[in-house]
């Protein structure tokens, strides 16, 4: 009876990520600090706004826009998309599913190191 707790008790093996999930989690790490970086930029653009500093204003949105149009960043950003796409299409099954943990526990991380 001991033995059988004891088995119940211990994890079970991770199932493997899917290689959509493995990629997607890849091209965010390699994306983050572009993320973290447009995050920031939308602040100081929203509290330019407000306190009406315009020509601070015009400066964060030519270095938002400068960032932003980027080639790399925008076919990573496209490839993203392509993958989230599947990964969304999956049959929701545990792989399904434990991608998509991990995936949102990835994000949570990079949110907080941003902060």
């Amino acid at each position: 009876m001991r033995r059988l707790l004891v088995a119940l008790l211990m994890p079970l093996p991770a199932l493997a990520l899917s290689p959509e999930a493995k990629e997607f989690m890849a091209i965010t790490a390699r994306l983050e600090p572009v993320q973290c970086e447009k995050r920031q930029l939308r602040r100081q653009m929203a509290m330019a706004h407000a306190e009406q500093r315009d020509a601070d204003l015009k400066k964060l949105r030519a270095r938002f826009a400068a960032i932003d149009g980027d080639r790399q960043t925008t076919r990573l950003q496209q490839r993203l998309a392509e993958l989230h796409g599947r990964i969304l299409e999956g049959k929701g099954g545990a792989r399904d599913h434990q991608d998509l943990e991990a995936i949102s526990l990835q994000q949570r991380e990079a949110f907080y190191r941003c902060e």
